[in-house]
């Protein structure tokens, strides 16, 4: 496992298959390209999380999230795409667009525009949505440091992305797109 801060080495790792930990707004993620099946499996293995259960989506670029604009309402797509005062994962209605092994069993995937500095731009390197969930196993808290990242997972990753955690003090909140019904906050 290699602890970089250059966003060249980890979208090279992400594009070979990679698994990362990354900080975002409140805790560490880990991440990978949500369109390869391997590496979101080898993220589910590793938190013991049930594919089921479904993952989040991030970017920091409007962009990466047109696929979606077309079944949504201008509003929709204006309140997906917007920053918000508190992160905001939007769960979206999608059964043709994100695999079923990201989506899990559910209809939707929830969407966030990432408000973390470093990886908005690690986001935009990339040239599109990463899967973003907690760095941690099941029934642990999210790793809040890198220390504790290394302690969940090593050897388990192949690289931390070092940069800083975000000051928000909650993880993001999952609200639904259409409904606007809170599912955690």
């Amino acid at each position: 496992m290699i602890i970089t801060s250059s966003i060249y080495e980890i979208v090279s790792i992400l594009k070979q298959g990679g698994v990362i930990a990354y900080p975002t707004e409140a805790v560490w993620g880990l991440g990978c390209d949500p369109f390869n099946k391997e590496a979101v499996y080898r993220i589910l293995n590793i938190k013991k999380r049930p594919v089921e259960k479904g993952l989040i989506l991030i970017s920091g670029e409007e962009d990466h999230l047109e696929k979606w604009k077309y079944q949504l309402s201008e509003s929709q797509y204006q309140r997906l795409t917007s920053k918000t005062s508190k992160p905001t994962s939007w769960v979206v209605p999608d059964t043709q667009i994100t695999p079923e092994w990201v989506r899990g069993e559910h209809k939707s995937v929830a969407i966030r525009m990432i408000q973390h500095a470093q990886t908005t731009a690690l986001c935009s390197s990339f040239g599109g949505v990463l899967v973003s969930t907690s760095a941690n196993t099941a029934g642990n808290p999210p790793a809040a440091t890198q220390d504790e990242v290394k302690h969940y997972f090593e050897g388990q990753l192949d690289a931390i992305f070092d940069a800083p955690l975000g000051d928000n003090n909650q993880p993001s909140q999952v609200r639904d797109l259409i409904s606007n019904v809170i599912y955690r906050n």
